[in-house]
């Protein structure tokens, strides 16, 4: 997710150097690749929420790990054409066979493509649109990546890139120890070449690759009773199984001790018994592609971002969500 950083594709997680290979924090495992179909489905509507490309567009969905958010991409722009993308010849073959399951009418509007997304194998301006979720987390340099993913977007073309931040979560009862291992998650993280604070610097990795017209705005998580089903589907089966997932990573790099970790999940866990609550701040950020020339790029009308908002309100999004608080109760009216 954000920072679950779950939700992330496994295929670009934390490399610490250029030439490094990719490890995973939360491993390669059948319960994970559940776990992300689980947590793509919760937040379909809350995440995908606005995201719907032009019929014959060309969208490369960067990370696509085993399809989680494919299908909903595919549902979402039912005459958009999709390439998928992703390191993980595995996570690869389970995304088509996951898509073949729960989108089998969508099987013929997308092509699959084994490749590193700081080397992509495609021509400049080849997309319309370009779209990644909980993938920047889990790179030690997303500005060079974000430079990479600009140069196949076509001018005036969209790319949509959603976030989690660890650091926006509030849950009652509230508990140190259960905080503290959350922070063994974000420092897991860390070491491993990722952020598990990325959504908060959105914004300015799109501004410094170059991107114009960055916009930006949290999308709010709360679960509480009233919610059973959020309470299930994000609470326990989303966040709380990506923080359990790390135990024996932070139990060898001494982080903790098992008492300590048992302690905090236990807390953690009240949160969604009844009497609980749990909040997460997710987000999304659009940005455009610039044209060569600043003063005839390609008109805008037909992209997503655009027919949200103009360029001048984009920006005013942008600054407004910047100002927010992560977490704080002003980003529901986002939702």
């Amino acid at each position: 997710m954000p920072g679950t950083d779950a939700h992330a594709s496994p295929a670009y997680a934390h490399r610490t150097d250029a030439h490094a290979s990719p490890a995973y924090v939360h491993g390669y495992s059948d319960d994970e690749a559940r776990r992300l179909g689980d947590q793509a489905d919760t937040l379909a509507a809350l995440l995908h929420a606005g995201t719907a490309y032009p019929d014959g567009s060309h969208v490369l969905e960067v990370g696509c790990g085993v399809g989680a958010q494919t299908v909903h991409l595919v549902n979402g722009s039912p005459g958009a054409r999709i390439a998928a993308l992703d390191r993980s010849a595995s996570s690869l073959a389970q995304a088509r066979a996951h898509l073949a399951t729960h989108a089998p009418d969508a099987t013929d509007r997308v092509t699959w493509h084994h490749g590193d997304l700081h080397q992509l194998p495609f021509p400049d301006a080849s997309f319309d649109h370009l779209f990644l979720c909980f993938v920047l987390e889990h790179l030690p340099d997303p500005v060079r990546a974000l430079t990479e993913l600009r140069r196949v977007l076509r001018p005036g073309g969209t790319l949509t890139a959603i976030e989690g931040d660890h650091g926006s979560v509030v849950f009652h009862p509230d508990s140190p120890a259960a905080r503290r291992v959350i922070g063994h998650q974000v420092r897991l993280q860390a070491a491993a070449g990722g952020n598990a604070l990325m959504g908060r610097q959105l914004h300015p990795l799109l501004s410094a690759a170059g991107f114009a017209d960055v916009a930006v705005r949290p999308r709010t998580v709360y679960a509480d009773a009233s919610r059973p089903g959020l309470v299930y589907g994000f609470t326990r089966r989303t966040f709380l199984a990506m923080v359990e997932s790390v135990r024996d990573e932070a139990l060898a790099a001494g982080l903790t001790t098992p008492a300590d970790w048992d302690r905090g999940i236990t807390d953690l866990r009240r949160s969604a018994d009844p009497g609980g609550s749990f909040h997460y701040t997710f987000f999304k950020a659009v940005a455009v592609a610039p044209a060569d020339d600043p003063q005839g790029r390609a008109d805008p009308v037909s992209t997503p971002v655009a027919r949200a908002v103009s360029p001048a309100s984009a920006r005013r999004a942008g600054r407004q969500a910047n100002s927010l608080i992560p977490g704080a109760s002003s980003a529901a009216s986002f939702t």
